[in-house]
């Protein structure tokens, strides 16, 4: 078993513009107007991963991690972004912050050296995804979280990178917004998952990303997560830690900020504190200002197959702080008509669109 790897990639996208006004759009060309996504796309596999922890025997890992492989193609990923890609159609954001963008490589078994051959890249079947529909989007940059390698009984080893990223329009219109600072890091603790067999615990680093944006010369920030869901079982310790690092970091800024991001705290204040210490640390919910309804957007069963929607939780946010004022906001992909043809929902979550007009100072 290779040990967890972190790293951080940064992609020189700062100097490309993107537009903040679609073709079809309804927004008034003198406003400063953003609209912008959270959405965890989700990497398929959450049982699978975690019935790693319980092989109790060598060839039983083999076996629950070509499960794991099986499993990606099982929630098929290709179908679930073509669904994904018609949610960002819909609502033409100008910048999206996803959580749980995958990329699985494989290598021949039991090889010391990482495994390097990609097997699917979620950001660039979604990219691809968006092109088929003619829309222009980039990636700006990603925080590499979780990286873990095992071997399998196919006869390769399976590696499992998780990412947070920024997508961002680069379609040339009438208006731009250019980007500059792009930002990624790893929290500094992470939850510690048991390793198989005895091995030494894997931590599940997460992480961030930001970029600076500005819209008709008035700047803002721009921040995606995915704080810990899993241990907060067992403690809050970690997700409290990691949301104290995204105010103490990130979003330390005098510029207005956007954070948007899978918390995994639920705004009723059922669960951790992590919502609450938000707003009390001046963030704004739009969604408690613009939004109708209950606003769920978590979860959907492991194998996302269920006909009736499973959602009680309003876990995924966008957050601001500064004098935005929201516009609209609504709830993305909750929706039976919202399945692909197989009847795969596109994400284990809903996403959240928002509507914003950036403040004059």
């Amino acid at each position: 078993m290779n040990p967890a790897r972190l790293g951080i990639v940064l992609f020189a996208l700062l100097a490309l513009p993107a537009s903040v006004a679609a073709q079809d759009d309804d927004r008034p060309a003198d406003k400063r107007i953003v609209t912008v996504m959270s959405r965890n796309v989700y990497h398929g596999v959450n049982a699978e991963i975690f019935a790693i922890a319980g092989a109790t025997s060598p060839l039983d890992l083999l076996n629950r991690v070509a499960a794991v492989y099986n499993g990606y193609y099982a929630r098929n990923f290709s179908e679930r972004a073509v669904a994904l890609a018609a949610e960002i159609e819909a609502t033409q954001p100008d910048l999206i912050g996803l959580q749980e963008a995958a990329l699985v490589r494989i290598g021949p078994a039991f090889d010391p050296a990482p495994a390097t051959t990609v097997a699917l890249d979620y950001v660039d079947i979604l990219l691809q995804a968006l092109a088929a529909r003619g829309l222009q989007y980039a990636m700006v940059v990603q925080s590499i979280g979780l990286d873990a390698e095992l071997p399998s009984s196919l006869g390769l080893d399976v590696r499992h990178t998780d990412r947070e990223v920024i997508l961002a329009r680069t379609d040339l219109r009438t208006s731009e917004m250019k980007l500059s600072n792009a930002q990624a890091g790893n929290f500094q603790v992470s939850c510690p998952f048991p390793g198989p067999l005895g091995s030494p615990p894997i931590p599940i680093v997460r992480g961030w990303a930001s970029v600076d944006a500005k819209v008709r010369g008035k700047e803002f920030r721009f921040i995606t997560t995915h704080l810990d869901g899993d241990c907060t079982r067992v403690t809050t310790f970690y997700q409290d830690t990691q949301a104290a690092e995204i105010l103490a970091g990130p979003a330390a800024t005098d510029r207005p900020v956007i954070y948007v991001g899978d918390l995994n705290s639920e705004a009723d204040g059922g669960g951790t504190a992590t919502y609450a210490r938000a707003l009390a640390a001046g963030f704004s919910d739009a969604w408690a200002i613009a939004g109708s309804g209950a606003g769920l957007t978590c979860c959907q069963a492991d194998h996302v197959l269920n006909p009736v929607s499973l959602l009680t939780e309003r876990i995924d946010f966008v957050l601001f702080r500064g004098d935005f004022a929201v516009h609209s906001v609504e709830v993305v992909g909750d929706e039976p008509v919202d399945r692909t043809p197989s009847g795969l929902w596109p994400s284990d979550h809903a996403g959240v669109v928002a509507q914003l007009e950036v403040p004059l100072h």
